[in-house]
């Protein structure tokens, strides 16, 4: 393990702000780099953003770095679990992050948590975890609380909203109901996070979470070749697609050739554009029919895309259901998004005819340079008309609500515009809804299901495990003499969290009672290290709203390596 030795200065937080013991590390190497100018170069951990984060801003751009940079994240118990979580989120250069933990470090710590040093022994974990975070980037303005997660919950809830996103790691069921109110009630993110043996899980609780950008794996390419547009038909009347010199016959690109032939097929066919299975493969025969020789991949393209033409018009059912939700009915106190959905309705029944805005990018092909060029400007034209016409819906939404017609940037709705067919809006049950009043018929179906059998009986278990350490003081399986009695100690406990489910009957694994009693509460660091990752990817994608966060409990069986997620 590496080390590296700072001297650290500790300066109390301003009156006001945080908890108490809070404090701010700054480095010295930090303070002398503001004292003297930037030579010799600065080390790494000083580069521009653009080049310290290179590798993910071409993954969530510019945006989402910023919004990363703004992001104040709380971390509540600093195990493994949650220091590896801490981590990613510091390379990835949050803003700032503060880690509450009222433990002192003990010679069990440094054997599962690389954040910790035979040198912390004896003294506070939280502190002693910040100092090595702040070491990873000293961007990030890292901050510790020398208190329990506990007691800060039950003495200082108003603490929490604070932050943008708190991770509770490790924290019992009891305590952690009373952090989701808390953290409802305020509008913060929450992300429970928990490793316990060859097990572990990670849950998100908010109210409510959009995305603009969920980048989809897959998703059709918006070229409206069901519908094309004046100035892109004209485009391709302007080719010549019987052009016999064989340059031009090889690198007219696809779109231009599924144009033409749509509409002479559409001509034959009383307007109609292929839908049958039947007239789907006459259309792709009547492409090849246009080949001069069979080793023309621009021709090839069209026939593989060929059921792009055949696109059913109109929005799908997932944005029918946003536009049509009732917070689309907007007012002063609307969030931007919704807002803009409000603008999205108005566009499609207007200027949209029935189609969202244009995306305006299109795919590689097969082409002549010129041809491709032009086609990118007359898709990009579409969709900066589209856009412009949105975002003169969205001026005269703001002025109706009394709010500042400029208070949405361009910029953001240019980004609503061309990710307008994959908006998500995630709802979340609040924990307490979970375990009062689970998905019946959900929780049946994952007892019955043998691959989500071991990922439910995980769930049930862990709450189970809670419920014992509650009576006892510590975990089934703490002291090896034990575990025979507390064997059916938890599948007692066990089976009535299954009734509280409405599981009456459920089928419990004897064996995996009998592994939860073994694991003996340990917090091993190759499972804490997944679990924390999974935690701070979701964490990002909740900050930076791209990509779609988990929607529901993601449970980790280690013992045959599956990971699930419970919708309960």
């Amino acid at each position: 393990m590496w080390i590296t030795i700072l001297n650290f200065r500790f300066i109390p937080r301003p009156k006001g702000g945080g908890g108490a013991g809070q404090v701010s590390i700054t480095s010295e190497r930090q303070r002398r780099a503001r004292r003297r100018k930037p030579w010799p170069p600065p080390p790494a951990s000083f580069a521009e953003p653009k080049t310290k984060y290179d590798r993910q801003l071409r993954i969530w751009g510019d945006q989402g770095q910023d919004a990363l940079e703004k992001a104040s994240i709380c971390l509540l118990t600093c195990g493994p679990t949650g220091t590896e979580a801490m981590k990613n989120l510091v390379l990835g250069g949050v803003g700032s992050v503060t880690v509450v933990d009222g433990s002192k470090v003990e010679p069990s710590d440094l054997g599962n948590n690389f954040l910790l040093d035979v040198g912390c022994l004896g003294q506070s974990r939280a502190k002693s975890v910040c100092s090595f975070l702040q070491e990873l980037n000293d961007a990030v303005n890292a901050k510790f609380v020398e208190e329990s997660p506990l007691d800060l919950i039950d003495t200082n809830p108003s603490f929490f909203s604070q932050f943008t996103v708190v991770i509770a790691t490790q924290l019992p069921e009891s305590s952690l109901l009373k952090l989701d109110s808390i953290c409802r009630k305020a509008n913060i993110v929450l992300v429970a996070a928990r490793s316990y043996g060859l097990t572990g899980l990670v849950r998100i609780s908010v109210k409510e979470h959009n995305v603009i950008e969920s980048k989809p794996d897959h998703f059709l390419d918006d070229l409206r070749l069901h519908d094309p547009w004046t100035e892109l038909k004209q485009f391709a009347k302007s080719i010549d697609i019987n052009d016999k010199d064989p340059v031009v016959h090889k690198h007219t690109p696809y779109i231009v050739i599924l144009v033409r032939l749509a509409e002479k097929w559409a001509d034959a066919h009383d307007g109609r554009l292929p839908s049958t299975r039947q007239e789907k493969r006459e259309f792709k025969d009547l492409i090849r029919e246009h080949m001069l020789n069979l080793d023309e991949e621009n021709y090839k393209e069209a026939v593989e895309s060929s059921y792009k033409v055949s696109v059913t018009p109109g929005i799908s059912d997932d944005i029918r259901k946003i536009i049509d939700d009732s917070s689309a009915e907007v007012n002063s106190s609307s969030s931007d998004f919704w807002v803009l959905v409000a603008a999205l309705k108005e566009f499609i029944a207007n200027e949209g005819n029935g189609e969202p805005p244009l995306e305006g990018t299109i795919p590689d092909m097969t082409s002549l340079t010129e041809y491709y060029v032009s086609l990118q400007r007359i898709y990009q034209a579409k969709a900066e008309s589209d856009c412009l016409a949105l975002e003169h819906h969205v001026r005269d939404i703001l002025k109706r609500i009394d709010r500042d017609p400029d208070s949405i940037s361009r910029a953001y709705i240019k980004a609503f515009c061309r990710n307008a067919r994959k908006l998500k809006v995630c709802r979340y049950r609040s924990l307490e809804e979970e375990f009062s009043s689970p998905f019946l018929s959900e929780a049946q179906k994952y007892f019955t299901d043998e691959d989500y059998c071991f990922a439910i009986n995980f769930y049930v278990l862990l709450r189970a495990v809670d419920r014992l350490t509650a009576n006892y003081s510590r975990f089934p399986g703490l002291f090896d003499s034990e575990i025979d009695e507390d064997v059916p100690r938890l599948k007692t406990a066990a089976v009535s969290v299954m009734r509280e489910m409405g599981l009456n009957g459920a089928p419990l694994s004897e064996d995996l009672i009998t592994e939860m009693c073994r694991f003996g509460g340990a917090e091993i660091h190759p499972v804490a290290a997944f679990i924390g990752g999974v935690a701070s990817q979701e964490v990002i994608k909740l900050v930076t709203k791209q990509f779609v966060p988990l929607l529901g409990t993601f449970i980790f069986n280690g013992i045959d390596h599956k990971s699930q997620v419970l919708v309960l």
